[in-house]
């Protein structure tokens, strides 16, 4: 009989609960926007950087790779004079953008932003003040040629006076296989970000994007990049092999916050460098002006 009631014991503890699961639940584009987009802080980099180094409000934007365009949105409603291209190769990932972010920001702020299912190198009109690629999304472009072809694409797209921006990341870490948590307190989920694996003759990363619930439940690889990590001497170079006649890199200042001295935190604000210390991990932006 104890035998029976244990079996009977482990039989309902293995039963699994009632009803699709948190992660089979979740929205894979927006935890993506929540873990990994911070659109308001962009458009203030941005807005200040143009002003600083063109003495005017910049009005016209390009979101190259742009995904759920909620970057092209948030340029939008900054101000009521500006407009937005968002551009992307994923007819799905825009589709969901038009219908959770273009839609929803009103008709007004929709009006001004447009989005495109074409190869970034092949929209150059109509010019605009900014370009960006974000999010380390011209990484797909694992050679020289094939990312100066990009680069010189973007220049064609720019005013006389206009800038393309890029982020890139790097530091000791990247050469690791390594998983990172951040607790997503607005969504309930653990956002983890993984290097999966690294070549150092070629450079190449493949990164994965998990989530994790509160119920035990995981979206295993939302989002997958393979990309080759490109350093910030070589994306200097290329940029002015496009054509490019001046870029600059902002560099990402951290400081110390707690007690050991060694403890440096990310303060999110960004200045112009020629010379910085390498970390385990940073964070740049590179501004390349036509």
């Amino acid at each position: 009989m104890a035998k029976d009631k244990k079996h009977k014991k482990n039989k309902h503890k293995d039963k699994k609960p009632k009803g699709p699961t948190m992660a089979e639940t979740a929205d894979r584009h927006a935890m993506y926007q929540a873990a990994v987009q911070a659109v308001d802080v962009e458009v203030e980099f941005l807005d200040k950087l143009f002003h600083d180094l063109r003495g005017r409000k910049p009005l016209s934007f390009k979101e190259d790779f742009c995904g759920t365009a909620l970057l092209s949105v948030e340029w939008c409603k900054s101000d009521t004079q500006r407009t937005a291209i968002g551009v992307d190769i994923c007819a799905d990932t825009l589709k969901w953008g038009e219908e959770h972010n273009v839609r929803p920001a009103g008709s007004e702020v929709a009006s001004r932003v447009t989005l495109l299912n074409k190869d970034v190198r092949d929209v150059h009109d109509p010019k605009v003040d900014i370009t960006c690629a974000f999010n380390f999304s011209f990484c797909i472009f694992k050679t020289r040629d094939a990312l100066r072809e990009y680069f010189a694409k973007a220049r064609e797209g720019l005013k006389d006076d206009g800038m393309l921006v890029l982020d890139m990341f790097g530091g000791t870490e990247c050469l690791d296989e390594l998983e990172e948590e951040t607790e997503l307190d607005d969504v309930n989920a653990t956002y983890v970000w993984e290097h999966a694996k690294f070549n150092p003759i070629t450079n190449e990363i493949l990164c994965y994007i998990h989530f994790e619930f509160p119920d035990k439940s995981r979206m295993d690889k939302a989002f997958t990049y393979d990309w080759r990590l490109w350093s910030l001497p070589e994306l200097k170079e290329l940029l002015e092999e496009a054509g490019y006649k001046k870029v600059r890199i902002y560099w990402e200042k951290f400081e110390n916050t707690d007690d050991d001295d060694d403890y440096l935190e990310s303060t999110g604000e960004f200045f112009e460098a020629t010379e910085a210390e390498n970390q385990e991990s940073w964070h740049a932006y590179l501004v390349a002006e036509k």
